[in-house]
């Protein structure tokens, strides 16, 4: 992926500027507030790693999203951390890894979102609606957003072959509940393939417009478009009241 380069010495992060000097926008577009940067807390050495390669994605994620991946340069992503660009080389070889791996988490997060629902009790309409919520939620949020407004395209052939694979397996599992609702009759018969590109179409196109600042909370978001994709917009017919028994005469 990309070329590699070699880790460089680590920097006395006391000396990593502390105000940024790139242009931001005025909010956050991932949803979350910028992330806090491991590097000014002391941490176990056995979770250091992690956690801070994890602040590296998240951080690089939230700039992909506010600036597009061509725009966004490695020295971005070490100002919003407030460290050098030579400490990132620990973490991670190159910016085209990094876009890799938040593509990755988003695709493993829909993956692991639609295991669960499926895994849940009720039946195959119910496990599908809890999906659907789930799906709405992880677009809003940096890796889900990522998927969605850059997605693979900027990488190399093998990469973007190894996520169109996991792409692929996430709608067979999505299309498998739908399966499963029309056999079971808690859904009306369709094409699940067609049905299947509908839903998550629509549900990924969140991420390219919601507003973290916006009038409505991504949860608020989830439960409306979950609400508009499984009943439609046509007026439900109203239940005619029950008739009033008549009480006999004693």
């Amino acid at each position: 992926m990309g070329n590699s380069v070699s880790p460089k010495k680590d920097c006395n992060p006391s000396r990593a500027r502390s105000a940024s000097t790139w242009p931001r926008k005025e909010t956050v577009l991932a949803g979350a507030p910028i992330v806090a940067s491991p590097w000014s807390r002391s941490l176990d050495r056995n979770q250091e790693r992690a956690i801070k390669r994890d602040a590296v994605l998240r951080a690089a994620a939230q700039l992909f999203n506010e600036f597009g991946y061509h725009s966004t340069s490695l020295a971005m992503v070490a100002e919003r951390l407030q460290v050098t660009k030579p400490t990132l080389y620990y973490y991670v070889h190159n910016k085209e890894e990094i876009l890799f791996e938040c593509v990755r988490l988003g695709l493993e997060l829909l993956r692991s979102a639609i295991a669960a629902a499926a895994a849940s009790g009720g039946t195959a309409l119910d496990k599908l609606k809890a999906a659907m919520h789930e799906y709405a939620l992880i677009v809003t949020r940096e890796f889900g957003m990522c998927l969605i407004r850059v997605g693979e395209d900027p990488l190399a052939p093998e990469s973007r072959k190894k996520l169109r694979r996991l792409k692929a397996e996430l709608d067979h599992e999505f299309r498998a509940l739908i399966e499963q609702g029309i056999a079971e009759g808690s859904l009306a018969p369709c094409d699940p393939k067609l049905a299947a590109f509908t839903l998550a179409g629509a549900l990924s196109w969140i991420g390219r417009w919601f507003d973290p600042q916006g009038p409505l909370s991504a949860e608020e978001v989830a439960q409306h478009s979950t609400d508009v994709l499984m009943n439609g917009l046509s007026p439900r017919p109203v239940a005619a009241p029950a008739p009033r028994r008549r009480r006999s005469k004693a």
